[in-house]
């Protein structure tokens, strides 16, 4: 069953779409920009996800992530 969410296609994209602008424009490597957005990852979730939940909300997007690139 696919999983619904919250946020229109066009959200998404559109935040995708700037994301990417901002590392084309610094001609960021991939490994640089993996990098960078690696750290925006921790960031948020050391920032805006509480304490107790933060390592579970961590291994759920591990997972997701994980998924992104099998399928």
């Amino acid at each position: 069953m696919a999983i619904q969410s919250k946020y229109t296609n066009t959200q998404v994209e559109s935040l995708i779409a700037e994301l990417l602008m901002v590392l084309e424009k610094h001609q960021a490597p991939t490994d640089l920009s993996l990098m960078v957005l690696g750290n925006c990852v921790s960031h948020l979730l050391e920032t805006k996800v509480g304490d107790k939940s933060r390592a579970d909300v961590a291994a759920q997007f591990a997972r997701a992530l994980e998924q992104s690139v099998k399928n």
